[in-house]
């Protein structure tokens, strides 16, 4: 009897319970070789080639792309063949993306050939940077390790792992997984793309301009053997599609019968699976909501002595700066469970990011010390690398108090979710001209509005409104 081997999906390296299939790479009956490529699969922070962890056929396949697959379940299953390439027992089943780094050398050093690999096992053991088996770990939170994370919205600790990914041929199509994955999105057919990177790369800027321009359009599902898959992957990407009254079914946006109502009664929407980033949003929002006791100020800012020229945004972090000195008490982490307090020396600003795919908090570092252009620098970078998913996991966790902007879209207050474990967030709302009074009559003024809110437990509401003055006091200064 043929030797079989049962694939779990393995801990992509970010803490998260699931992932979304993106694109499976072979069909049930195919053969693959060990460290092919098997699937692509989409977290919330990256979208991940994964391996085959052995050579030999597929006899089984975990689900359909936009399928939620929780860690440790079975991902696929193979019919191993003795005659070609196998790991050794024993031999390191962690995952790893990039070079193993040296002790001692720095984040930019580089090996000669570095290994960008990803190696899978049958185990679904977890994914490390270095290549060698993880080691137990026996710390306790506030020894000084860190760890990762695994949140989008937040994080409790921070993480010094360098993610990297190296773009793989598909097809004779090199591109990386996150390209890939955009394509799919806005429907581009890579293999009508030119790529203009190294080697003939496809970039995001390739996929982006072939969209813009409708030069590279994907093709229909066929109904063929081994289309059910990209079959339903077209389904998926239409769900955003407006439908006519007569295509409205009782069928969810998997093609799966559901219910809403009686069986008399016709559906009047259909279901969607959160997956990717709004999944771990929504577990990070409601972790917050169990955790934090929340209490919001609000006040308008008055920038009517505003010289022409200032930014808005660069403004609003230079006086959260400012009152971070002034108040060190809410620039701070907050453990609940030991009920410790960290006070920061500096301040990493962690910018809400609105994207179609859900919410980005990318952290601005030691934003107290950047000037102004290297402020606007440092958002139009994170922001940038936030709307092609390029942005490593390290850079969306570990800020010290956070910023929302909402304002440029609409509102004027707000009271923002404080994210464990910083102690408050500030939400600027929509400017506008209020009436306010002066010796010898009334001036109309241009104020925004600023909402404060901060954890309880770990600040006092004096603390708090001295905070908000003083970003007050330094959004009134002319620049």
């Amino acid at each position: 009897m043929a030797d079989k081997k049962t694939f779990l999906l393995p801990d992509l390296g970010e803490g998260l319970p699931d992932a979304t299939i993106v694109e499976w790479y072979v069909k049930e009956g195919d053969s693959i070789r060990l460290d092919d490529n098997l699937v692509s699969m989409e977290t919330a922070k990256a979208v991940v080639d994964v391996p085959s962890p052995v050579s030999g056929k597929v006899l089984r396949l975990a689900g359909d792309a936009g399928d939620v697959i929780v860690t440790g379940a079975m991902l696929a299953e193979f019919e191993i063949d003795p005659s070609q390439p196998q790991r050794a027992e024993g031999q390191d089943t962690g995952h790893h993306h990039g070079a193993p780094a040296a002790s001692g050398k720095g984040v930019g050093s580089q090996d000669p050939a570095p290994d960008d690999r990803v190696v899978a096992s049958t185990e679904g053991g977890a994914i490390e940077q270095s290549g060698k088996s993880p080691p137990e770990d026996k710390s306790e939170p506030g020894d000084g390790e860190r760890a990762d994370s695994g949140t989008v919205v937040g994080a409790m600790q921070a993480s010094d792992d360098v993610h990297a990914e190296a773009a793989v041929s598909v097809g004779g199509i090199r591109a990386m997984p996150a390209v890939r994955a955009l394509a799919r999105k806005l429907k581009v057919d890579l293999g009508r793309v030119r790529g203009s990177g190294a080697d003939g790369v496809v970039t995001m800027a390739d996929v982006k301009q072939a969209a813009a321009g409708g030069t590279a359009p994907s093709p229909a599902p066929s109904g063929g053997a081994g289309s059910g898959r990209a079959g339903h992957s077209g389904e998926n990407a239409g769900r955003g599609g407006v439908r006519t009254a007569g295509e409205r079914t009782a069928l969810s946006a998997g093609g799966k019968p559901m219910r809403t109502q009686p069986p008399t009664v016709s559906a009047s929407g259909q279901p969607e699976q959160l997956k990717g980033v709004r999944r771990n949003m929504a577990r990070v929002m409601a972790d917050a909501h169990s955790k934090v006791v929340p209490t919001s100020l609000v006040d308008d800012a008055d920038i009517h002595a505003w010289q022409p020229g200032n930014d808005l945004t660069v403004r609003l972090i230079r006086a959260i700066c400012a009152a971070a000195r002034a108040v060190p008490a809410l620039n701070a982490w907050f453990d609940g469970d030991k009920l410790v307090r960290t006070l920061h020396p500096h301040v990493d600003i962690g910018i809400a990011v609105d994207t179609a795919d859900g919410l980005f908090v990318p952290a601005l570092r030691n934003a107290d010390l950047l000037d102004a252009r290297g402020v606007r620098e440092g958002i139009d970078r994170l922001r940038a690398r936030v709307e092609d998913r390029s942005i490593p996991a390290a850079e969306l966790s570990g800020y010290t108090i956070s910023l929302s902007n909402f304002g440029m879209f609409a509102g004027r207050y707000a009271t923002p979710v404080v994210v464990p474990p910083c102690v408050a967030i500030v939400a600027a709302g929509r400017g506008r001209h209020q009436i306010v009074p002066v010796v010898g009559g009334f001036e109309s003024h241009r104020v925004i509005p600023l909402s404060l809110t901060f954890d309880h437990r770990a600040c006092t509401g004096g603390e708090a409104a001295r905070f908000l003055k003083a970003m007050l006091d330094d959004l009134a200064a002319p620049d």
